[in-house]
């Protein structure tokens, strides 16, 4: 196993007092098996925590890769710690909360993908949403100090504005996918109302990097041109996205789990949005070859444009992204030909 692209996830030194950086913590990461949940348990390791991971390692794409992700993470012995199951099961959440005294919760398990919540909605919503409550009502039950959990800018649905604020209206959403994330935010609300649980939504925008999943574009298009094999451009490319940097995500993450706010929802972006057409060019110049492109028509619960305004989680967090995009995807085409000569580098 390669130890090369090894990323850095250090906090931002800006927090103020009521940060909890300095604590001991025990962090439950669900979904630590896949892309941004891989990435996370990692950082936290590097820096000390116990992490203690859940995931069921379902199929919706290669679990070798999640299996990769997972022996990474077990180099850390004495610190880790993985159950394979479903975050709906009440009793096996319950027995993790009481057997590791679990003082955060990093919750990023989730059914992924707006275009296949659409053919399937039942399992979206009994996974994103009953595994969602079912997390927080255990962290209520055990006194968790912090609960953080993944959002979505789908939440957005088709806004035209500039950028997308976090006081932004968002009844509006555009799939099913989108509706589940809204209501874990609901739901959070609620959780902090009734019980005091302090809660932090984290609207993550289109996130790419090493180790990605192979049904986001940036990880298909660069192995379909590489190969020679044609890509979907879905729509007629001016399509915008607001890519962005696991590695600025994982950043933006830590500092929510440090510092525990009552209930706030954050943008995680940069704030520049690019073009499917520049997207696509930019791959193209980085693998050095030309896409073979299949047109397609614009696909149902896709949104013309995302764009973050990360003002409020700079102010509150300290948050900020970095790396542009062509050093972003440079790092993650540095991995790919790793993982396709079998060495599985970080």
């Amino acid at each position: 196993m390669s130890q090369t692209n090894q990323m850095s996830y250090s906090s931002s030194s800006s927090l103020d007092s009521s940060s909890e950086t300095s604590a001991e913590k025990t962090v439950l990461v669900t979904g630590g098996a896949g892309f941004i949940g891989g990435h996370t348990a990692m950082a936290l390791l590097e820096r000390g925590d116990k992490v203690v991971v859940i995931d069921e390692l379902n199929d919706y794409y290669d679990v070798n890769m999640k299996q990769d992700n997972l022996q990474l993470l077990h180099q850390f012995k004495d610190r880790f710690f993985f159950y394979q199951g479903d975050i709906c099961d009440a009793a096996l959440i319950d027995k993790i909360f009481l057997s590791h005294d679990i003082t955060h919760v990093c919750h990023l398990a989730a059914r992924a993908g707006v275009r296949p919540s659409i053919d399937n909605p039942f399992i979206y919503g009994q996974t994103n949403i009953m595994g969602s409550i079912t997390l927080f009502e255990a962290a209520v039950k055990f006194d968790c100090v912090n609960f953080v959990y993944a959002s979505s800018s789908s939440v957005y649905g088709g806004s035209l504005k500039e950028q997308f604020s976090e006081s932004d209206a968002v009844d509006h959403p555009v799939s099913q996918y989108a509706a589940t994330k809204k209501s874990i935010e609901l739901f959070a609300s609620t959780y902090n109302h009734l019980y005091g649980l302090n809660c932090t939504g984290l609207r993550f925008f289109t996130v790419y990097g090493p180790r990605g999943r192979p049904d986001m574009a940036p990880f298909k298009f660069m192995h379909r041109i590489i190969n020679g094999e044609a890509i979907d451009q879905y729509g007629d490319g001016t399509s915008e996205r607001d890519y962005t940097f696991v590695e600025d995500i994982v950043k933006g993450v830590l500092l929510a789990v440090d510092k525990p706010l009552g209930n706030e929802v954050f943008n995680l972006g940069r704030g520049t949005p690019c073009s499917l057409n520049v997207f696509i060019k930019t791959v193209e110049n980085l693998c050095g070859r030309k896409a073979v492109i299949n047109y397609m028509p614009e696909q149902p619960g896709d949104v013309p444009r995302t764009c973050a305004d990360t003002s409020k989680a700079e102010r509150m967090l300290g948050y900020q992204a970095t790396v542009p995009l062509e050093i972003g995807l440079q790092k993650t085409l540095e991995w790919y030909h790793g993982f396709q000569q079998g060495e599985a580098p970080l």
